[in-house]
């Protein structure tokens, strides 16, 4: 039983829960013949078993295997919601969501629904911010951190709702400036504020004069662990955010973003991450930040409580945990 157990431990204690799933629990266990029940994400996990146990005769017809051929789409209908490590809003945030967001509905409990988005990144979202189906293409992105939509092209008109940094939009008419765009609702918002998908830099050079003017928008945002937005953005989140603006996808946590990077050597130039080491973490990598030439880094800090400027020549304490750079421009 404890070698058993033992055995089970270490495999949870090796799954990356945010893109894999390993619950298992023994449900009996009388002389050679062990029943496991709980769930996991794929087939080959309950193969493993098989093979680990095969001195028993092993019963796995009470494990859930959540990977199925087909999984009821939903996408999120919201202007942002949170994902969660668990069906519950009191615990931590795992991210956040923008409008649109597509997911797979893995497992539900009660009014939560366990989730994959395209990327292969878990968790649990509330399923009464979700809608069926996906929502319509995108036409253009927001820039700005949070702007409001008005009922009217008209900047004394009621607000409408608030759309998030870096939520797909589609635009149905323009006027004076303003445009009219369908996100969670409809209404209008100045087109300044907007980034056309087919406008999107193309060149190394363009898409890197694009991350300097963006990553200013941000400057000043408060630090939200968990958070992708401009009402609160951990360091990875404004990573993923700055790329998402240039129209690169990268992964969503600081030590898969780095994992992912091609890696580079100095000389640095914009648009490189900059990857840190903390000591008090399970993690290898910990924090990201975004190179803006040289030494100087942007990022979203728990030190800064947000958004700012640091160059690592004259900040110690950045300089001793860097680790490496990488690049998803080059």
């Amino acid at each position: 039983m404890t070698d058993i157990q033992s055995t089970l431990d270490e495999l949870a204690k090796q799954t990356d829960k945010r893109t894999s799933v390993f619950e298992i629990e023994i449900q009996e266990l009388k002389h050679s013949s062990l029943t496991l029940s709980g769930r996991v994400l794929d087939q080959s996990q309950v193969d493993n078993l098989h093979r680990l146990f095969s001195t028993h005769h092993l019963d796995t017809a009470s494990i859930s295997i959540l990977n199925a051929e087909n999984h009821e789409r939903v996408h999120v209908a919201t202007n942002h919601t949170g994902l969660y490590e668990k069906p519950t809003f009191g615990v931590p945030l795992s991210s956040e969501l923008y409008y649109g967001t597509e997911l797979e509905v893995l497992d539900e409990q009660g009014r939560w629904v366990f989730t994959r988005q395209t990327d292969g990144y878990l968790g649990w979202a509330y399923r009464p911010y979700l809608g069926e189906g996906t929502a319509p293409a995108a036409s253009h992105l927001v820039l700005a951190p949070v702007i409001e939509l008005r009922a009217e092209p008209d900047e004394t008109s009621d607000v409408v709702t608030r759309v998030m940094s870096g939520t797909g939009v589609v635009v149905a008419e323009t006027k004076d400036g303003w445009s009219r765009v369908q996100a969670n609702k409809s209404g209008w918002l100045p087109s300044i504020h907007l980034r056309a998908i087919n406008d999107l830099p193309k060149s190394l050079e363009e898409k890197r004069a694009a991350t300097i003017r963006d990553s200013q928008r941000m400057i000043g945002i408060p630090y939200l662990w968990g958070g992708t937005s401009g009402n609160g953005i951990d360091c990875s989140g404004f990573a993923r955010l700055l790329h998402r603006w240039v129209g690169i996808d990268i992964p969503r946590d600081a030590d898969m973003q780095c994992h992912a990077a091609k890696t580079v050597e100095p000389p640095y130039e914009v648009g490189d991450l900059f990857f840190f080491a903390e000591d008090d973490s399970k993690r290898h990598i910990t924090h990201v930040g975004m190179c803006l030439g040289g030494w100087k880094v942007i990022h979203s800090s728990r030190g800064n409580n947000g958004v700012y400027i640091d160059d690592l020549q004259k900040k110690k304490a950045l300089m001793d945990i860097f680790v490496s750079a990488g690049s998803f421009l080059r």
